[in-house]
Parts: structure tokens; sequence; C-alpha cells
């Protein structure tokens, strides 16, 4: 995939992105980051053909995406987003719209290596349990593990992870970002993403800021720089921190009185 001085705007007055530039190398993850109204998504939204560039091009495999059709094009994509659409209908049928002439046991292997196959199985009708309407019978985390099921059964050339774990706490984030990094192995990814705990293995990360590309590197490689990456790694990271001493004051508030830590805090 390549980016090649990608200009976009919704509104001509309000540019977006501002001659963005960049490539995913075939089987390699790259990750775009950056505050909120940087442009991150608008890059997903770009690949997956809701829009056309303003200027210069997209390209796969040297063919600008203005030349190929969009169903043949997104049956290339795989795509799992913040907010996982499911409809009201049962956890397998979910999982199979990724492939609907899938059999019964791929379907299973798909719960399975996205790391939901055991509660599937436990639950009283298994696979034909309802989800109901968008899935409200699912917690968050379980929600988003039938969308990575989803989107294992389809195998895509191409996978897209536009803030696939944003709408997550750290926790149960941390058990899913396993099973992404099983699908997205040996798989051209794009990872869009606002959390920078779920970019820190990618091959390489870009950083936007304003439209434009203000840093990229790796992880270690940014951090060194102590640019605008480390600012927001060290800011996420205190971030994490108070939310997990919050986490285990809930879960033991007696305890820190005990140790002379108030309650409250």
């Amino acid at each position: 995939i390549r980016f090649e001085d990608v200009k976009f705007h919704y509104d001509p007055d309000r540019p977006i992105l501002k001659g963005v530039s960049f490539e995913v190398p075939a089987g390699k993850t790259i990750a775009v980051i950056g505050p909120s109204g940087a442009g991150k998504s608008t890059i997903a939204r770009l690949l997956y053909r809701f829009y056309d560039v303003i200027e210069g091009r997209i390209t796969i495999d040297g063919q600008d995406l203005r030349d190929v059709t969009q169903e043949s094009l997104r049956a290339a994509i795989g795509m799992v987003p913040q907010d996982t659409v499911l409809f009201n209908d049962t956890i397998a049928y979910n999982i199979r719209y990724g492939r609907t002439d899938a059999t019964e046991d791929e379907v299973k292997k798909a719960a399975e290596l996205a790391q939901i196959g055991h509660f599937i199985e436990a639950l009283p009708k298994g696979f034909e349990t309802q989800v109901g309407e968008r899935g409200l019978k699912l917690s968050g985390g379980e929600k988003q593990r039938v969308a990575i099921a989803r989107t294992i059964l389809k195998a895509p050339a191409i996978l897209i992870l536009d803030e696939a774990t944003s709408a997550l706490d750290t926790k149960t984030e941390q058990d899913i970002k396993s099973a992404l990094d099983l699908v997205s192995a040996n798989r051209t990814t794009l990872v869009i993403a606002h959390r920078l705990s779920t970019v820190v293995n990618a091959d390489e990360i870009i950083v936007l800021r304003d439209g434009q590309i203000a840093e990229r590197g790796t992880h270690s490689g940014l951090l060194a720089r102590q640019g605008l990456y480390a600012q927001m790694w060290n800011r996420q990271r205190e971030a994490s921190e108070v939310e997990e001493l919050a986490r285990k004051v809930a879960n033991d508030p007696e305890g820190f009185v005990k140790r002379g830590l108030p309650a409250a805090e």
C-alpha cells in the first residue's frame, strides 16, 4: 500500500490531510497515531474508498484505488473498527458474515484464534446464542472478539485495525491484543490507534499532527527522540498507572486503608 502526497478535505476551508506519503510493505505492520483530529481515521476511510483523495494517490500493488471497483477492493480488506457492528442474530451468523460459505468447523476455528471459543462453548446455546440488537447481550470485549473472528474467517490480504481497542478498558485491551497480533502476523496491516500500547511492535510508527507526518520510526527510536510520540507515551503511561491504582483500590479498599492509603485516593 502506498500513499503518495495524499491531500484530502471534507470542507475546502478545512484541510484534513496535507500531503501525506508513506508505504505499508507487504506482510508488514504500519501504525498511524496522533492526537484527536490529526487525520488518522480519514486514512482508513480513504483506503476503504468511502471517499476518494483530492490530490495525490493511493495505490495497492501499483494500482490506483480510483481505477478498481469498490467490490474487489473491499474483498481484499478486512477491518476491525472501534464500534463493532453485530446483527441481531446468532454468534455463528455474526462470525460467518466474514465468509458466508464457511463451514461450521471453520467458524469454530476462527473463534478459537480470536480467543473467544471457550466463552462461546460455555454458553447454554453455544454458537447459536442470540447476541441481541447491536450485540447488547455481549460485553465490549466479547463483541470485539467476535469482530476479530469474523475478520480471521474472511482471511483478507490487507487488515485495517481502526481504533480497534480504544473503547475497551486497559485489561480487556491487553487480553485482546494477543488475538490482534495473531490475525495481523505476516499480513499487510495498517493500525490506526490512539492508545500507543497497541502499536509498540509495529514495523514503523507514523505520527500525524495537523494532517502532516510529524515523526516516523520504531517505538524505541521515537522514544529516544523525546518528541511528540514520547510526550504522548508518557501521558498515557501515567494515565494507565492511575487507572490500575483505582482498580486495585476498588477491589480492596480496606487493604489500602490498612496500609495507610486513604480509600478515596
